[in-house]
C-alpha cells in the first residue's frame, strides 16, 4: 500500500480534526453541569470526572508504545469506538459510579488517541520528503482545532437553549449530538486514513525497534500475508521495547529531556486560564450563576482566539524560526495568565483572558514541531504521549496548589504566582535553540558545497 501524497495527508488531517474536535466543543461547557443536574454534589462530580485524568496518566506510554509498534490506525479505530462507548456512558450516567465509569472510558479513549493522528501525519509527509519540517501544518491543524472547538461550544448554547423534547434535560441533547459525531468521526478515521504497514526488523538488544531512523519496512512477499491477529500480537509483543526506547531517548536526548520539562510550566498556567477563570469571574459578577452565563461565550470566543495565535505561529516560525516562536509565546503566555490576575473587572478579566488564549495557541505549533525534531518513527507516539503525560500530571498537582493558595491569599494571587512561574518555562527552550542554530549553520555550510 503506498502511502498518500503529502498534500492528501494534510487534508486528511485537518478533515479528521474538525470531525475529532467540532463535537468536543458541544459538550466541553456541560460535561461538568451534567452530573450535578443529576443529584451529585460538586465534589462528586470532580471527582468522578478527575478519573478521566488518572487514566490518561496511567495509559499513556503503553498506548502511545502499542501504536508505534503496531501502527497508528488500529490505535486511531480503537479510540473512536471506545469515544462512542463513552458518550453513550456520560449520556446515559445517573449515579456517581456510573459518571466515574463513563470518566474512566473518557480516559481510555484520550489515551489511545493521544498523538496517533498527529505522528500518522508525519510518518506521512516524511515517506516522500524525508525530514522535512511540519510546523505550518501543524499550525493549520491547531487553527482548525480551535475554530472546531468554538463552532461547536457555540452549536451547543443553541442546541440547549433550544431545548425541544421536554422530556429530556436541556444539557442532554449536545451529548446526544456528540455521541452521533463520534460515530461519524470513526468512520471517517475507518475510511481515510492510509498506513503502511509497520514491521520492523529486531535488533540485539531486545529492544523490538528498528535502528535509528530506520523506515518502517512492509513484509516481503516471499514470507507470505501474515494473519492479522498473529502481527497484533507480535506488535503487541514489541510494545514494551518500544517504551524502554522512548524512555532511554528522554535520558540521553538533552534537547528533548528540556522540551518535555515545558509541560510542568505551560500546565501551570493553564490551570490559570483554565480553571481560575470560571472562578473569578464568578467573584467579580457575584455568583456562580452569573459566571457561567459569561463563561460560556467566553470559551467560545477563547478558542476562536486560539485558532488565530495558532495561524500567527505558523507565519512567524519561518521568520524568526520556530524555538524563537516558542520562547516568545511561552512568555507572553505566562504574563498573560498574570494580566488575568491583577484584572480589576469582568471585562478587563475576559479581555486579558481572549489574549491569554491565543497565545495559547500561538506556542502549541512550534513546540509539537520541535518535539518532532527529536523524534523518529519508531517512536514518535512515544514521544509525543510523553508529553502529554507529563502535561496531566503536571496539571493536576499545580491546581491543588494553587488552589490552597487562592484559599490562603486571594484567588488572584494564586493566578499571578500561577502565570509568573508559567513564564519560567521559556528556560527550556534554549536547548532546541541551540540546535536550530546549529542544524542552520550546518545547512549554510552546505549550500555551497552543492552549488560546486
Amino acid at each position: 500500500m503506498t502511502p498518500l501524497t503529502p498534500a492528501r495527508a494534510r487534508q486528511v488531517f485537518l478533515l479528521l480534526t474538525l470531525t475529532r474536535w467540532f463535537p468536543v466543543g458541544l459538550i466541553v461547557t456541560v460535561t461538568t453541569l451534567l452530573p450535578l443536574e443529576r443529584g451529585l454534589s460538586v465534589t462528586q462530580a470532580l471527582t468522578a470526572l478527575a478519573l478521566t485524568g488518572f487514566t490518561v496518566f496511567v495509559l499513556e506510554l503503553p498506548t502511545s508504545g502499542l501504536a508505534d509498534a503496531l501502527g497508528r490506525k488500529p490505535l486511531l479505530v480503537a479510540a473512536g469506538v471506545l469515544q462512542v462507548a463513552a458518550a453513550v456512558l456520560f449520556l446515559t450516567a445517573q449515579s456517581f459510579w456510573a459518571f466515574a465509569l463513563a470518566a474512566a472510558v473518557t480516559g481510555m479513549f484520550r489515551a489511545l488517541d493521544s498523538g496517533p493522528l498527529e505522528a500518522w501525519f508525519v510518518d506521512t509527509v516524511h515517506a516522500t520528503e524525508p525530514g522535512a519540517d511540519v510546523d505550518r501544518p501543524l499550525a493549520a491543524h491547531s487553527t482548525v482545532l480551535g475554530v472546531s472547538i468554538a463552532a461547536g461550544a457555540l452549536v451547543s448554547g443553541g442546541l440547549v437553549w433550544w431545548h425541544p423534547f421536554d422530556a429530556w434535560s436541556a444539557l442532554a441533547l449536545p451529548y446526544a449530538v456528540y455521541a452521533g459525531l463520534s460515530a461519524v468521526h470513526l468512520v471517517a478515521v475507518t475510511v481515510l486514513v492510509r498506513e503502511v504497514p509497520r514491521v520492523q526488523a529486531p535488533v540485539a538488544d531486545g529492544a523490538g525497534a528498528a535502528g535509528p531512523g530506520a523506515p518502517p519496512t512492509v513484509p516481503p512477499s516471499s514470507s507470505g500475508r501474515r494473519h492479522v491477529g498473529s502481527r497484533a500480537l507480535e506488535s503487541a509483543r514489541r510494545t514494551p521495547g518500544v517504551i524502554r526506547d522512548g524512555l532511554r531517548l528522554a535520558r540521553d536526548n538533552r534537547v528533548l529531556r528540556w522540551l518535555l520539562l515545558v509541560e510542568v510550566f505551560w500546565s501551570t498556567g493553564m490551570v490559570v486560564y483554565e480553571t481560575f477563570q470560571p472562578i473569578r469571574l464568578s467573584e467579580l459578577l457575584g455568583g456562580t450563576a452569573a459566571g457561567a452565563a459569561v463563561a460560556g461565550p467566553a470559551a467560545a470566543a477563547g478558542w476562536a482566539v486560539f485558532a488565530g495565535g495558532a495561524a500567527l505561529s505558523g507565519l512567524a516560525t519561518p521568520r524568526i524560526g520556530v524555538a524563537r516562536t516558542a520562547i516568545l509565546a511561552r512568555v507572553l503566555n505566562g504574563l498573560g495568565a498574570v494580566w488575568m490576575g491583577l484584572a480589576l473587572g469582568p471585562v478587563g478579566l475576559v479581555a486579558a483572558y481572549l489574549v491569554t488564549y491565543g497565545l495559547h495557541g500561538a506556542n502549541g505549533p512550534a513546540y509539537q514541531a520541535l518535539l518532532h525534531r527529536e523524534a523518529e518513527s519508531r517512536n514518535r507516539s512515544t514521544v509525543l504521549s510523553m508529553a502529554s503525560m507529563l502535561s496531566f500530571a503536571a496539571f493536576s498537582l499545580a491546581a491543588p496548589v494553587l488552589g490552597w493558595t487562592a484559599g490562603v491569599l486571594s484567588t488572584p494571587m494564586a493566578m499571578v504566582i500561577g502565570g509568573a512561574f508559567s513564564t519560567l518555562g521559556a528556560v527550556c527552550f534554549l536547548p532546541a535553540l541551540r540546535r536550530e542554530r546549529a542544524l542552520a549553520r550546518d545547512a549554510a555550510a552546505a549550500a555551497p558545497a552543492a552549488v560546486v
